[in-house]
């Protein structure tokens, strides 16, 4: 998916949202809070690279705006912004003892529908939340070490392309989807999320010219977040 069909699904994706949400009961509930938690990335290379999870905090802004109940499914969307530190950690096992990690620093943008089954204002409910997610990279950092000296004579493949070489695309989108559980009172919302990011765009040139058919990012979270309500609708029977 070219980053211009990418956009049209998101902006299809998030306008098929709002206006399924005119069937059920109206709500229009807008809340915003921060969000923070702990990121697990890999790097889906072709030629593979192997690797181990690399973990990093995350920390960013999240809002969210209720939009309908439809029977007992409360329907929302969820817009975050968040900086991550991403990147990969690799296993290098050609015995020349050299270990390597890279951070690559992002803001990212997820937009995401979120469907819940439970309380609304009082207690716990259950939430699934899928949709589009973009970023831009920042910066990046290498760090090579070992017992031995720096040696990439026998790595596999022969794939070394990554090493001191920036990546050639600071533009990532792809598609995250989670699941969670949020606990609602008087003083706001405080949801506990597990989400996993696919992405669809590689960070290194993936044309003929290229050294890789693929390089996208693979993200798993997990993360708290807290939103205080700004506007809740009036309703004696909203439990």
């Amino acid at each position: 998916m070219n980053p211009k069909s990418f956009i049209l699904f998101a902006i299809s994706f998030i306008a098929a949202s709002l206006s399924y949400a005119q069937v059920g009961e109206h709500r229009y509930d807008l809340s915003i809070g921060v969000t923070g938690g702990y990121t697990m990335n890999t790097m889906d290379f072709v030629p593979k690279i192997k690797q181990r999870q690399k973990g990093s905090p995350m920390i960013g802004f999240a809002s969210r705006f209720v939009c309908e109940k439809y029977f007992t499914t409360i329907c929302a969307v969820e817009l975050e912004l968040q900086y991550n530190n991403l990147g990969w950690e690799e296993v290098i096992e050609d015995g020349s003892l050299n270990t390597y990690k890279r951070d690559w620093h992002f803001i990212e943008m997820p937009v995401l529908m979120q469907m819940g089954w439970g309380r609304e204002r009082r207690g716990f409910k259950f939430i699934f939340e899928a949709g589009p997610q973009i970023g831009l990279y920042l910066s990046g950092k290498e760090h090579m070490g070992g017992d031995g000296p720096w040696d990439t004579s026998n790595r596999p493949n022969g794939v070394v392309y990554q090493y001191g070489k920036d990546p050639d695309r600071r533009f990532d989108y792809g598609i995250a989807a989670g699941l969670g559980l949020e606990f609602s009172s008087s003083i706001g919302h405080i949801l506990l999320q597990g989400r996993y990011y696919y992405g669809l765009g590689d960070m290194y040139d993936n044309s003929k010219r290229g050294k890789f058919g693929r390089s996208a990012n693979q993200t798993i979270m997990v993360k708290m977040t807290y939103l205080c309500d700004l506007i809740r609708t009036k309703g004696d029977n909203i439990k």
